[in-house]
């Protein structure tokens, strides 16, 4: 999982960390060795504990490799904090953006260190190295550079809860949208006042833990936008009909009745506690990513959970098995006095098979590399062997991004939360309108 990030104090200047304040050491300081001389890098991150622990556990074994190098860890540095460190020309060496859609800013701007020479260099073929979803996301609007690289992911898929399918009859997972929808109706339980007791499932997209990453249409192959880079929310027709299907779950549920349950159990809050919904035994199935089974274990959560691939739509039963995919980048900001080194490390965290193994094995979640498909400390898990292969499947991806981040999803998200209470009467003109929105705001950025 995306760790949660907390902002907190401290910095370090370009090239971070020749003066070894830049954070915690993870281990000793760099040697001499012959052909290079000692540096220190400094390096940022979104994680806090006890991911930040994982994260340094992984840079020791970095620092054995190339034992001229040591590095110097912040934790807690959200996307923001990078923004102002490069205004402010107190950059890291390396930075981790914690979410895909803030890469875009990073990139266009020239703020980071393009990585395509580096990689030519060392003849790296990312493409035999790295899924194309994943590069997707780490690639921008020029195709024949690199500024970032995927460090680890998270996959979207079905969790479920096994006893509660063995009581209502049922004998596996829904493949299919309408089979979503017949699961929820029987695994739906009510108090004797009407109100839910148990939620076979909580259609309300934006408000319901993860479901928002499932609208993106990921599982519909719908695409955000056309070869010229118009929003096709409105002419791709398989938004419109995916939200017209959650549209008919809420409805069945009620819209008011599905957001008092939700929020007389904790609301969005709950989502990474153990007051969670699915680990109370309160929601039957929910879309989720490879973290929920780390949590059900760290919580001591009772629920007896499974994971499969989420439902995909009648018409398409071909795509089961896709999912959204996304997860950290890594780059180099382009001040940095170290610039080959800072390489080195991103390379190591991004794209070296034992890099990835020693993080995500402890982390986890899923990495980014195919050589990892098969690691056996994260195999040896089905439920987490499912969400590799949904990451792993060619079809699985992140949502197109622009310069806009997050304004695309940020206008889409609140029409469809209009669309499910039913202030909408006109959904296809809905979605051309948020599609105009972004357009015109496309526009006023060029």
């Amino acid at each position: 999982m995306i760790a949660s990030i907390v902002l907190i104090a401290g910095g370090c200047g370009g090239g971070g960390g020749s003066s070894g304040a830049c954070g915690s050491s993870s281990g000793g300081q760099p040697s001499a060795v012959k052909g290079h001389q000692p540096v220190t890098l400094c390096l940022w991150t979104g994680f806090n504990e006890p991911e930040f622990g994982y994260l340094n556990n992984t840079i020791k074994a970095f620092e054995r490799k190339y034992p001229w190098i040591h590095v110097n860890t912040v934790p807690g540095k959200d996307d923001t904090a990078v923004l102002n460190a490069l205004h402010s020309g107190t950059a890291p060496d390396v930075a981790s953006i914690t979410t895909p859609d803030d890469g875009v800013e990073f990139c266009s701007t020239n703020s980071f260190v393009d990585l395509k020479s580096y990689i030519d260099k060392d003849h790296i073929d990312l493409r035999s190295l790295v899924p194309a979803g994943a590069l997707a996301y780490t690639a921008f609007a020029d195709p024949h550079s690199q500024c970032l690289l995927p460090m680890l992911s998270d996959a979207y898929g079905l969790v479920y809860n096994t006893a509660l399918f063995n009581r209502a009859g049922i004998s596996s997972p829904p493949k299919t949208y309408s089979e979503l929808f017949a699961d929820a109706k029987k695994l739906t339980q009510l108090n004797s006042d009407g109100s839910i007791k148990v939620a076979g499932f909580l259609p309300l997209a934006t408000g319901d833990y993860e479901l928002a990453n499932v609208v993106n249409g990921v599982q519909e192959g719908a695409q955000w936008y056309d070869s010229t880079g118009k929003c096709l929310l409105g002419k791709d027709p398989r938004f419109a009909s995916m939200l017209e299907f959650y549209k008919s779950m809420t409805d069945w549920f009620g819209f008011d009745k599905l957001n008092r349950f939700f929020a007389s159990n904790g609301g969005e809050n709950t989502e990474f506690s153990p007051s969670n919904l699915f680990e109370r035994g309160k929601l039957a199935m929910a879309a989720d990513g490879e973290w929920r089974g780390a949590f059900i274990r760290h919580d001591h959560a009772k629920v007896q959970g499974a994971a499969a691939p989420y439902p995909v739509p009648d018409s398409s039963p071909g795509r089961y098995g896709v999912g959204q995919t996304g997860g950290s980048v890594l780059g180099v900001p382009r001040s940095t006095p170290n610039p080959a080194a800072a390489w080195l490390l991103v390379k190591y965290l991004a794209l070296d098979p034992q890099g990835e193994r020693i993080f995500a094995d402890q982390i986890g979640n899923v990495p980014t590399v195919f050589a990892d498909l098969h690691d056996p400390v994260l195999t040896r898990d089905p439920n987490f062997r499912t969400y590799i292969h949904i990451f792993f499947n060619p079809l699985s991806r992140y949502k197109q991004i622009t310069k806009l981040g997050f304004g695309d999803t940020s206008l889409y998200d609140r029409f469809v939360d209009t669309y499910l209470a039913g202030k909408v009467s006109d959904l296809r003109g809905g979605l051309d309108s948020v599609a105009t929105q972004i357009d015109q705001q496309l526009r006023l950025g060029q």
